[in-house]
């Protein structure tokens, strides 16, 4: 039963998060009067369809995905009022709309994530354990964690993020302390016998107050979106494998594990989720908007569009590289599953 609930619950969560994203698109782009032919959720065979306003809206068989089709988006068009027709600026706000609309609903459930909770939890140091290890390398008692390693520290989550990444337990910290902003360089973390560095502080939690939600809130969502230009580089770095990817399957498991938490977590993995498919789609990889935005730029620049063709095969390899990926996540992640 828990199986088939947590299925259910990923299949609502994806089609809310797709759906938001897709009517971000849809509403800009009748509001620049652009031309647009369906408004689809879901890929695949039309389950449901009903035509207003010479709008198309379909519901499909495949619960994944979505898209809204434009007069002239992929080719030109004698319609005044197509995709391609309007003036670039237009047509950079269409494709920039989805995104936007993911990071901004997920601020939105970092509110309440945030309201939820007892307190605040600030990035300043309130005590160390009684084993503690950095005590002695420097830090101290109130100071306030500014940086790690180079990287600008937003939230309590940034802290462990980074410490936890670190593969011998040894960081550079910028901190500020009476109004000092200080450098403390080589601070040695003990590590645990997995090789995973020990956190052996605490930070200050502060009371909750309207416009310090409001700022947790904002804080959240910046330190979320920069985690996927965190991890690509992590990647490309070696710091972290592929195999560590999830695809489908490991986000259900996730959503499921946090639903039987309490609503709070299930709550910030909805919102983990949906801010990173806004800043996942900005990204500039042929098939996604952000490989849209890169030619709409060069057209800008340009004062003319490149060939429509060249988008074509641009998009059509990129598409062909996402779907492999997807297929090799999602085996990894039964393969975790089994094994």
């Amino acid at each position: 039963m828990s199986v088939i609930f947590t299925i259910i619950l990923t299949l609502l969560v994806f089609s809310f998060i797709i759906l938001i994203h897709e009517l971000g698109h849809f509403l800009v782009a009748l509001w620049a009067k652009v031309k647009v032919n369906e408004f689809s959720l879901g890929m695949g065979p039309s389950l449901f369809s009903k035509t207003k306003n010479n709008i198309k809206y379909s519901l499909r068989a495949i619960p994944m995905g979505g898209y809204v089709s434009m007069e002239g988006e992929d080719s030109s068009s004698e319609d005044e009022n197509s995709f391609s027709n309007k003036h670039v600026f237009k047509r950079i706000l269409i494709v920039l709309a989805g995104a936007v609309v993911n990071i901004l609903f997920g601020f939105i459930v970092l509110l309440i994530v945030v309201s939820l909770q007892k307190d605040i939890a600030s990035t300043t140091i309130s005590k160390f354990t009684d084993t503690s290890v950095s005590v002695n390398q420097g830090l101290k008692v109130g100071d306030e964690i500014l940086e790690i390693d180079k990287t600008k520290i937003y939230t309590d989550n940034d802290i462990i993020y980074k410490l936890l990444r670190s593969p011998d337990g040894l960081v550079d910290m910028k901190v500020r302390r009476d109004e000092e902003i200080l450098s403390l360089n080589n601070i040695q973390f003990e590590q645990k016998e997995d090789g995973v560095t020990k956190i052996d502080f605490n930070v200050l939690h502060t009371e909750k107050k309207f416009f310090s939600v409001i700022k947790q809130a904002s804080l959240k969502t910046i330190s979320i979106a920069r985690l996927v230009w965190l991890s690509l580089f992590d990647l490309f770095t070696g710091v972290a494998k592929i195999s560590d990817l999830s695809g489908p399957i490991g986000v259900a498991s996730a959503i499921g594990e946090s639903s039987r938490v309490g609503i709070g977590s299930f709550l910030l993995m909805v919102s983990f989720i949906t801010i990173n498919v806004g800043v996942f789609n900005l990204l500039p990889i042929p098939a996604l908007d952000g490989g849209r935005l890169v030619f709409l730029f060069l057209e800008a620049i340009r004062k003319k569009p490149l060939k429509k063709e060249y988008e074509s095969y641009f998009h059509i390899i990129g598409f062909v590289l996402l779907i492999g990926l997807m297929i090799f996540v999602t085996f990894s992640d039964i393969f975790k599953l089994i094994f």
